[in-house]
């Protein structure tokens, strides 16, 4: 969320050159498909790993926060009083623009976290996450699938539990949304 963010207020806030800069960066982010760069990434290192798994997902859910920082933070640089009144470009930015834009960055940090969440179970299905001591319900899953003819409650206990966690922080996002204002004109 971080380097979506600075990427996203960087391009919105200055424009011009900066701008096409940051938008040529999300583009190239935005054409490589996630889940194949984590498989291939996890596969050539050879193994899993936990610290491999948070550093993949870390720098590959970013362009969501720089996509949504950036058209926020155009909006709210052009309306700012504060320009008027004077004040540096440093003040504009950390007194008006990003209060301004954290509300939006919150609904998105909530679907990211769920999309973040089924790519961490995905890649332990796979056996490519985090290794077998650590909890995790991918690995469960993956576990209990010789056993779901006989006893199916072993692979469906994680996956409804991965279900109502997921879709939870769905509804934490949605929730967020409408209490914080940040709901589309329909």
């Amino acid at each position: 969320g971080i380097v979506g963010t600075v990427l996203g207020v960087v391009g919105g806030f200055f424009g011009g050159k900066v701008d096409d800069v940051v938008l040529f960066v999300i583009t190239c982010r935005l054409s490589i498909p996630v889940v194949l760069v984590a498989l291939a990434v996890a596969g050539l290192r050879g193994g899993s790993s936990f610290l491999l798994v948070i550093l993949v997902l870390g720098l590959l859910l970013w362009d969501r926060f720089a996509v949504v920082a950036r058209s926020t933070t155009m909006q709210v640089r052009n309306v700012s009083a504060a320009w008027c009144a004077g004040a540096s470009r440093t003040a504009v930015l950390w007194r008006e623009v990003l209060p301004n834009i954290a509300t939006h960055l919150a609904v998105v940090a909530t679907l990211e976290m769920a999309l973040a969440i089924l790519l961490e179970a995905a890649l332990s299905f796979l056996g490519l996450g985090v290794p077998p001591p650590l909890p995790s319900w991918g690995l469960m899953i993956a576990e209990a699938k010789d056993y779901m003819f006989f006893s199916p409650w072993v692979i469906m206990v994680p996956g409804i539990a991965l279900f109502v966690l997921v879709f939870g922080i769905n509804l934490l996002g949605d929730g967020l949304r409408e209490m914080l204002g940040t709901q589309d004109a329909r």
